[in-house]
């Protein structure tokens, strides 16, 4: 691969990745941006407007190479409550600042994760939230207006993020 290349597309093909860029969510979140692969070689993204990036997806770079996306680890905040009832309050309070979650469930039941912040740390404690710290890739939600999949029949344009499996 060349010093430097441009990438301005997704890759959606066969062929496998020939190099790996890694990203934590912030970074993932922009759609311009100059960039180091594992290789070391530089790259520049110039994607649409409004992409985000997400662990596993591919992108092609100009000189035709296939390059897989790869979600850093960061510093997490990790949710877990006693009750159902609790953790949907959490993630009330979280959504209503507009703070990009992470929705997961493992052998100690469900949980929810955030970037860390100790505001928040602090109000989720208050509302009775068992708060831990992890480092590990982060993968939010992408919400309810994420590209892709058109609302069907309002003519409004909105788009719809519609979970895998419904």
């Amino acid at each position: 691969m060349p010093a430097f290349c441009l990438i301005e597309a997704r890759y959606t093909g066969d062929a496998p990745a020939a190099d790996s860029l890694e990203l934590d969510f912030s970074t993932r979140s922009k759609s311009r941006l100059r960039a180091r692969l594992a290789s070391g070689a530089e790259v520049g993204l110039f994607l649409p407007r409004g992409t985000i990036l997400r662990g596993g997806d591919r992108l092609l770079a100009s000189n035709g190479r296939v390059v897989a996306v790869v979600s850093a680890p960061e510093d997490l905040l990790e949710v877990r409550c006693a009750t159902a009832i609790e953790l949907a309050r959490a993630a009330f309070h979280l959504g209503n600042r507009h703070v990009a979650v992470q929705v997961g469930r493992d052998a100690g039941g469900d949980w929810l994760r955030i970037q860390a912040d100790h505001v928040l740390e602090g109000m989720l404690v208050g509302l009775g939230a068992l708060v831990s710290s992890l480092c590990v890739p982060f993968e939010p939600e992408a919400g309810a207006y994420a590209p892709g999949h058109q609302h069907p029949g309002d003519g409004s344009g909105a788009r719809i993020h519609l979970m895998a499996g419904q």
